[in-house]
């Protein structure tokens, strides 16, 4: 039986120690490269549970610049490490004990040796992502366009989730799932879809804590908090409504509060 991950986690955000080129916001919730294209490397604050998901969404781009986001985890403290690496690949990796992942714009599904890529499991309206054992609420993994003039021409891609991985708004998130021999598999999540176990081996015993490179034309992030446990009666209320509703502008002529409205059309 599926387990609910990581409930009762305080709030995700940054840890204090992160790449030169990176200014955070007051909160540390916002993680901005304000130069060049490297030293921005970020660590989660905490070393993650296992199932918790540490969830970020792209905020602003910088074209010019060959390469996007990289996540992964890290078994290092960042406050031991004597010096801070330039990039999390290949620098960060070197040093032993750490695990990052490149996002592109496509080909970013894996698959374990001798098996083909995984298909995404079940619809995307699915209100839980299963990964092996764990359940996590799909609703806050899944990122948004936000509506416009052409909304109605584009709103299947966002029933469909179709977002590029690389996109603004689009939400990249990195966990860990514990194996029955002591090891854990890490998986990346793009919008709601596991690629499936982009690494093995890794110590479970072991802090973990998520690692986030700001790298090239990815120029700002945000975390995103992420509500484990039942759906709330808000999300479960979005899920109806974007079902039955033609195009997400129809939103605006429903009888609803308009905090529900943003809600539903944004969120």
């Amino acid at each position: 039986m599926a387990e609910p991950a990581a409930p009762g986690r305080p709030p995700a955000r940054f840890h204090r120690v992160h790449g030169a080129n990176v200014r955070m916001d007051a909160a540390r919730t916002r993680a901005t490269r304000v130069e060049s294209f490297a030293n921005a490397l970020c660590f989660s604050q905490e070393p993650l549970a296992p199932g918790e998901i540490f969830l970020v969404e792209i905020e602003e781009k910088e074209p010019g610049w060959c390469g996007h986001l990289r996540v992964g985890l890290t078994a290092h403290d960042p406050q031991s490490l004597p010096a801070l690496p330039e990039y999390s690949l290949p620098d960060l990796v070197s040093l032993g004990d750490s695990w990052v992942f490149a996002i592109t714009r496509s080909h970013n599904r894996v698959a374990p040796d001798g098996e083909e890529v995984p298909r995404e499991r079940g619809p995307l309206w699915a209100p839980e992502l299963l990964i092996e054992r764990l359940r996590i609420p799909r609703d806050k993994l899944v990122g948004r366009s936000r509506p416009g003039r052409y909304s109605h021409v584009l709103d299947e891609l966002y029933r469909t989730n179709v977002l590029p991985p690389t996109a603004r708004r689009s939400r990249i998130g990195v966990l860990y799932a514990p194996r029955p021999d002591g090891t854990a598999d890490m998986h990346i999540v793009i919008n709601g879809e596991d690629m499936g176990p982009s690494a093995r081996g890794l110590p479970a015993a072991r802090p973990l804590y998520a690692v986030v490179d700001v790298f090239a034309s990815t120029k700002s992030v945000r975390v995103i908090q992420v509500e484990y446990g039942l759906p709330s009666l808000q999300t479960l209320c979005r899920l109806v409504i974007q079902k039955h509703v033609v195009h997400r502008l129809a939103i605006d002529g429903l009888d609803l509060p308009p905090p529900l409205k943003h809600f539903c059309k944004h969120e």
